[in-house]
């Protein structure tokens, strides 16, 4: 083994908060306003952090228990949860859960198969639809929830798997008091101006292809007592993911915590 390196078992991440890297839809006034109409706002964050060692895919577990073992990550996410009334991380993380999410997407076409099959009006108004628990509810949601809808795999198994369609759905559901669009197209646009914040790509110089160079990983961090992110209940809709441009070294977290989010930019 060369000098320098390390064998898997002892490799350890440090990590350096990145205050400056504010991503843009966190700044962007329309973004904010619809993320307040969907109750997600101040519940949603995006924090980035530089680290120190190659990151590899298949390390990914032993980064994220770095990551969340990280005195300084757990000093800045502590802060953040404290100002959002989130339960702060005060007991030393013991194990973390790290799903592998595909993210090969480089357009929008992943939601093409939607415009043509019932869920929306020539106009992109959504349809609406009859259920017994939610007296305002639609063919989207129907279709982004119920494995019965009809319209269930208008968007393919593998197609609902990445990580840009995955972003869209916690969109459409939003947080505790979400007021749903009629149109589809703030759902779309927030999407893809979120996404695009979020992930790195690169062009091929020969080919002229552009592809996805970032990792995406959903996390859940346990301590002692049980899940302490990113909250202390399962919920759908409270979710983190570790984004990773191996590159740059840069890793951001993005997250919800479901509840009432901020009335107020």
């Amino acid at each position: 083994m060369a000098g320098g390196e390390k064998c898997e078992f002892e490799l350890t991440f440090s990590f350096t908060p990145l205050p400056s890297k504010k991503l843009p839809f966190l700044q962007d006034k329309d973004t904010l306003a619809l993320l307040m109409k969907w109750s997600m706002l101040g519940r949603i964050s995006a924090e980035s952090y530089s680290f120190d060692q190659t990151f590899y895919p298949y390390n990914s577990e032993r980064f994220a228990q770095c990551f969340f073992r990280d005195p300084d990550v757990v000093s800045s996410l502590s802060r953040k949860m404290e100002a959002a009334a989130r339960v702060p991380l005060d007991k030393p993380v013991v194990s973390v859960d790290v799903e592998p999410v595909l993210c090969t997407k480089v357009s929008m076409e992943l939601f093409d198969p939607i415009y043509s099959c019932g869920i929306l009006r020539p106009s992109g108004h959504v349809v609406k639809c009859f259920h017994d628990v939610y007296p305002d509810y639609d063919e989207l949601r129907q279709m982004l929830q119920d494995e019965d809808s009809e319209h269930y795999y208008v968007v393919g198994r593998a197609e609902r798997g990445e990580f840009m369609f995955r972003l869209f759905k916690h969109l459409c559901l939003g947080g505790e008091l979400c007021q749903y669009e009629d149109t589809i197209d703030p759902y779309i646009s927030t999407t893809k101006r979120i996404y695009k914040d979020l992930i790195s790509v690169q062009k091929d110089p020969e080919t002229k292809k552009i592809s996805v160079v970032s990792t995406v990983l959903r996390v859940c961090a346990y301590d002692e007592s049980g899940q302490c992110y990113p909250g202390r209940r399962e919920e759908e809709q409270t979710f983190a993911y570790l984004i990773i441009d191996p590159f740059k070294r840069h890793v951001t977290l993005f997250s919800h915590c479901y509840g009432v989010g901020n009335f107020t930019l």
